[in-house]
């Protein structure tokens, strides 16, 4: 994350996100498998790594006649005229987008409890309260006598796919193969996002 200003010295707390060419590895159509879609392949799998990659994802990439791809993921089309294998997807896309869509995986932030995980306010803090990070009574005594399922608690916080939607595109650089959106996106540093032009933003 970093910040720029506007013309008119306004901060704008924006994300750096950079990308490089994707590859077209499969075309998938009604016909042969029940939906349309373009199967991408991105971030180029260095030499070393090569051996890592199982069999039969080795031949998926010698089908395709493309170099091997560390990810893979697919996107739905409503037509796949215009797309064949191995053709290059390039950062220009975005060129003129105003508004994207950024999924990724949120950090993972392990067990939590209720008051990180969902914002509860707890009890007083006081000495001898007995009652200050805790979730509080959880069931009944009476019927049905159980704890109901869907109730917050504590538990596994992150590590879970997130769309951040309707992310201003603040400014596109093609030489350098980046784009800057307004706020944050979710996921690490150097963390794996797809994009996709705003789907809530037809007008663009």
């Amino acid at each position: 994350m970093t910040h720029l200003f506007d013309e008119n010295g306004n901060r704008i707390v924006c994300t750096l996100i950079g990308a490089e060419a994707n590859v077209i590895v499969q075309i998938k159509t009604s016909e042969k498998d029940g939906y349309r879609a373009v199967q991408i392949g991105g971030v180029k799998i260095a030499e070393s790594k090569r051996k890592n990659l199982s069999k039969p994802l080795v031949g998926h990439f010698s089908k395709a006649k493309v170099e091997m791809r560390q990810f893979l993921i697919e996107s739905s089309i409503e037509d796949d005229e215009g797309f064949k294998v191995g053709q290059e997807i390039h950062f220009d896309y975005f060129s003129n987008a105003k508004y994207i869509d950024v999924i990724g995986v949120s950090k993972g932030k392990g067990f939590q409890g209720v008051i990180k995980r969902h914002g509860f306010a707890g009890g007083p803090g006081a000495h001898g309260s007995g009652f200050k990070r805790t979730a509080g009574s959880t069931g009944m005594r009476s019927t049905p006598g159980r704890c109901l399922p869907g109730r917050k608690m504590a538990g596994q916080m992150g590590g879970s796919r997130i769309t951040a939607m309707n992310l201003k595109v603040i400014r596109v650089n093609l030489e350098g193969q980046f784009l800057l959106v307004r706020g944050a996106v979710p996921g690490p540093r150097g963390g794996i996002v797809f994009m996709r032009k705003s789907i809530k933003k037809p007008e663009q």
